[in-house]
């Protein structure tokens, strides 16, 4: 049964691998999800079905680095706050795993080597507390996320991959992509009558966007423009675009302060940090809280370069989230002091 699940979701429509690494990679089959970021490090988050009562949340983090011979390292959490009381049990096929810690248990070595088959083999596992409380996770789709993995990583047919092994020596798995170094640059201070600039630029702006996507677009005037300083010349201008129940975008322009205000869209959408010239767009899947995607750029001196992006496409009970699932990770480096001068 699970080589035919395996089958069926290669066929579904992943993220191409191609060039595995330089692109991350996104999949999800059933009642697990995976991501693999562009160094290549792969994570695999599985839950409870999605038949499962919301207020039973269970959930399983397998996290492996790119590179020959890497270790698999595995988590596990369950839900229900300061209720549930250790230790844990974790049961799958003929392993039985004892004294796991109640808020987030890791694995060791030789508990992940005896489990490994069993999760492989398995359709669900079962994790219990002390006093009956009991929680299932879900091992369907599990094969077919890990052979993705295996795919991402290139491991399939050789000695250390997960689902599909073989004699193809583990000097041919790829290796991991070192993280882009960005360099960031923190903004000037404001100065007195930044705030009227906002009147001035306004006239500038290109808002054809706005006025097709924003849902206060009726209100699109300079008042509800806000101006920050970026450089001795530089500003951010924002305009609260889509503003919901519980999630917020905004458009983003740099503009010079003074005439021709040139102003230029960004792709960076979010709220601004001055202390570290910061964009971060953060979304939730739902109103619960329970799946999250995230995006932030930095400012480098002339613009704003994405620095990470994460999501957990899953929404299975976890406030907050279960795991941090990066997408795109990289390394800022401050730039030098004399960048960011507030003399003019």
């Amino acid at each position: 049964m699970k080589s035919a699940c395996v089958a069926a979701a290669l066929l579904l429509g992943a993220l191409s691998v191609g060039a595995a690494g330089k692109e991350p990679v996104s999949f999800s089959h059933n009642d697990w999800e995976l991501a693999c970021d562009n160094t290549r490090t792969c994570r695999a988050a599985g839950y409870q079905s999605d038949h499962t009562r919301p207020s039973e949340p269970v959930s399983m983090l397998l996290t492996r680095p790119a590179g020959p011979n890497t270790a698999i390292e595995v988590q596990l959490q369950v839900g229900g706050g300061s209720e549930v009381k250790g230790p844990l049990r974790f049961k799958v096929g003929k392993v039985t795993i004892s004294g796991l810690e109640a808020d987030t248990a890791s694995f060791d070595a030789g508990q992940v080597r005896a489990i490994l088959p069993e999760l492989l083999k398995g359709d669900e596992a079962t994790v219990t507390a002390p006093g009956g409380n009991q929680w299932t996770l879900s091992l369907a789709g599990l094969n077919a996320v890990l052979l993705k993995m295996d795919e991402a990583q290139g491991r399939i047919g050789t000695p250390g991959a997960l689902v599909r092994k073989g004699s193809r020596p583990e000097t041919s798995v790829l290796p991991p992509v070192p993280a882009p170094f960005v360099r960031t640059v923190t903004p000037v201070k404001a100065r007195a009558g930044d705030d009227a600039l906002a009147a001035r630029i306004f006239p500038s702006l290109d808002l054809s966007e706005a006025a097709e996507s924003c849902n206060n677009r009726d209100r699109l005037d300079a008042k509800a423009i806000a101006v920050s300083r970026l450089t001795n010349t530089k500003v951010l201008l924002s305009l609260g675009c889509g503003m919901g129940a519980y999630n917020y975008s905004s458009l983003l322009w740099i503009a010079n302060d003074k005439p021709p205000y040139a102003p230029v869209a960004l792709e960076a959408n979010g709220e601004f940090g001055a202390g570290d010239g910061s964009v971060t767009s953060s979304m939730k899947g739902r109103g619960v809280g329970d799946c999250w995607s995230s995006e932030i750029w930095h400012f480098n001196g002339t613009g704003f370069v994405r620095t990470s992006a994460s999501s957990d496409g899953m929404c299975r009970g976890f406030a907050g989230g279960a795991w941090n699932l990066p997408r795109y990770v990289s390394r800022p480096v401050d730039a030098a002091p004399s960048l960011t001068s507030s003399k003019p």
